[in-house]
């Protein structure tokens, strides 16, 4: 293996964005340190979904096991991908055939280039199909991770109600929002996305990274309390 990398794949959350909002609290000139007070939507930037955000199960963003928030991933290269594109079965290509359960799958589309263009970014994404959601489903995807703000249609609430039903429903951890899939090269990596822990929350924002040069298959010794091991045996 190569000499490890760590890519940072969380798009950066800053006032006036959808959903983002800060007032300055203190500040070192007039107190003597600086901090200030954030309002987050639950599903801005790259964050992930709890069965609870379209009740598809009992699980809350705090109950999600850390264990289920990492592990080894396929970086699938989907580009170009025009807007609006119905991801199936076929698009995964030769992952399709040599994809473990157990692993993740993340669908780089380049999309988080069009973060500062909601006509595109809201309204022209990609979507799951339902064919491609139950494949996750029957190969038991861990991770399905996304570029644009949600895996289906935003503005089409049966549609993005049934993926997410399906997805969720099914034991798959959806992470939307990802950034710099662009800058990964390798085609399998570990991937982890760690959620703020919320009580009784629907979602939240995560910080979302991948590693390459070591062996994904190193990090998925998970404990009983749902932990998992983030150092490769010597």
């Amino acid at each position: 293996m190569s000499t490890p990398r760590l890519i940072d794949l969380t798009l950066p959350l800053a006032p006036g964005q959808r959903g983002v909002a800060m007032e300055p609290k203190h500040t070192v000139a007039r107190d003597g340190w600086n901090a200030a007070t954030w309002h987050l939507y639950s599903h801005t930037g790259t964050h992930m979904d709890a069965q609870f955000h379209f009740g598809a199960g009992p699980e809350t963003i705090d109950t999600k096991p850390l264990s289920l928030c990492m592990g080894p991933a396929w970086v699938v290269n989907l580009t170009p991908t025009a807007p609006r594109t119905l991801l199936t079965v076929a698009h995964l290509g030769a992952v399709a055939q040599t994809f473990v359960a157990g692993e993740s799958l993340l669908l780089r589309t380049d999309w988080h280039r069009h973060a500062a263009d909601p006509a595109i970014y809201r309204d022209g994404l990609p979507r799951i199909s339902a064919d491609l959601a139950e494949w996750c489903v029957a190969h038991r995807v861990k991770i399905l991770g996304v570029e644009p703000p949600s895996v289906a249609d935003v503005n089409n609430l049966p549609e993005v109600t049934r993926i997410h039903h399906i997805l969720l429903g099914g034991g798959v951890t959806i992470v939307e929002g990802l950034a710099f899939l662009d800058q990964l090269t390798q085609s399998r990596v570990f991937f982890a996305a760690l959620p703020l822990k919320l009580a009784g929350g629907d979602g939240g924002p995560v910080r979302a990274f991948a590693v390459e040069g070591v062996d994904p298959s190193t990090f998925t010794t998970a404990t009983a309390n749902g932990s998992a091991a983030l150092l490769p045996p010597p």
